[in-house]
This record gives C-alpha cells, structure tokens and sequence, in this order.
C-alpha cells in the first residue's frame, strides 16, 4: 500500500440518497438513518486493518452520536468477489460480533462510494449543521484533532466552513 493524502473536503454538498441493502435484510435509505442533528456515513469494510483497529471505539461513538441526534449508516463497498472477507454472509457476522447498533449496508455496484468520494477506509462523511470529510483516528498515535473536532462538530447550529487539513491515507 502507498501512501497518500486525501483531498480536503468540499463543504457544502448534500448527502447523496442512496438504497442499499442491509444486513438485517431491510433496505435503507437516506432518510431512514437520518437523524435530528445529522447523519454520520461511514464507508468501512471488514478486512481493512484500520477498521478492525477501531471498530469497538466506532461502534461506541456511533451510540454516543446517536444519544445527542446523529444517525450512523456504515457502507461496506468493496467487491466481494475480490475481498471474500467482505461478503454479505462476513458482513453480518463482522455487525454481530461487534455490536452494531446502526445499519451496515452493502454497496454492491460502488455508486455510492463514487458519489460520496470515499477514498479509503474508514473514511466518514457528517452531514447537516456541518459537513466533514476524514479519517477519525490516527492509529500510530491513537489520538486525532481532527476526530475530536469532528465530534463537537457535528451537533453544531453554524453553517460556517470547517478548514481541515488533508490526512494520510493508506491504499
């Protein structure tokens, strides 16, 4: 893998609608995750070292989200004929054994990651008051400014631009 800087993300966009389905067998949109303070979209896949790093903190986050209004949907876009490990059968097994108390859906054709420009993963989108785009963590130092500035955040009412920083990414 080589590394990379993600682009800086443009603000102002809006979520993409998407319909894809999820492992409880229930088709999502946007709009069924949505919260009353916004909406967390997460792109992560089941074998992805970095997402296997910090699921438990993910899921934990996402319940605390949740607790002030902000909805999480987790998209898992990868093709599985290429990554076995992110099958749909692993895909709900990967929920299960984690916890998740949000939905994990399944991107099967990549046009929602297109549209969204996800780049790696996990790689995170908040919309509403604020829109962000960046990798939560940075696992060598396991703390991130940028993850905590996106947490206070999201809940905020301003529609003033957040200047961020690229990050690394990891491909």
């Amino acid at each position: 893998m080589a590394l990379s800087k993600t682009s800086i993300c443009a603000f102002g966009w809006k979520a993409h609608d998407f319909a894809l389905k999820g492992v409880d067998g229930k088709t999502y949109t946007l709009a069924d995750v949505r919260g009353s303070k916004g909406t967390l979209v997460i792109f992560i896949c089941n074998h992805c070292p970095y997402v296997r790093a910090v699921i438990g903190r993910l899921v934990t986050e996402a319940e605390a989200l949740c607790e002030i209004g902000i909805g999480t949907i987790a998209i898992m876009p990868n093709d599985t004929e290429t990554y076995r490990d992110d099958s749909f059968d692993n895909m709900q097994a990967f929920a299960a054994k984690h916890g998740f108390t949000f939905p994990y859906v399944i991107d099967e054709t990549q046009e929602v990651a297109r549209a969204y420009g996800a780049q790696c993963t996990p790689d995170f989108f908040g919309f509403n008051a604020r829109d962000y785009n960046g990798r939560p963590f940075r696992l060598r130092q396991g703390w991130n400014e940028t993850y905590h500035s996106f947490q206070r955040s999201l809940p905020a009412t301003t529609n003033k631009p957040i200047r961020q920083k690229s990050t690394t990414a990891i491909r």
